[in-house]
């Protein structure tokens, strides 16, 4: 069974948007795409308020 983790190898910030790629075994550059556009069009603040309660939320890989 998979498990969503963040990645610690490919990461830009956290390695959510890496982790989440993996876990849907799709391509990292359109998942962190897809992620910007919802950030931008939920409104900024909103956006990063999910991606960081995301990034708290989800374990590292390997822990």
């Amino acid at each position: 069974m998979k498990k969503l983790t963040r990645s610690k190898t490919d990461r830009k910030v956290s390695g959510l948007s890496a982790g989440i790629a993996h876990y849907l075994d799709v391509d990292v550059t359109a998942v962190r795409v897809v992620m910007l556009a919802l950030i931008i069009m939920s409104g900024v603040l909103p956006g990063i308020l999910f991606y960081f309660i995301a990034t708290i939320i989800t374990p590292v890989e390997g822990v």
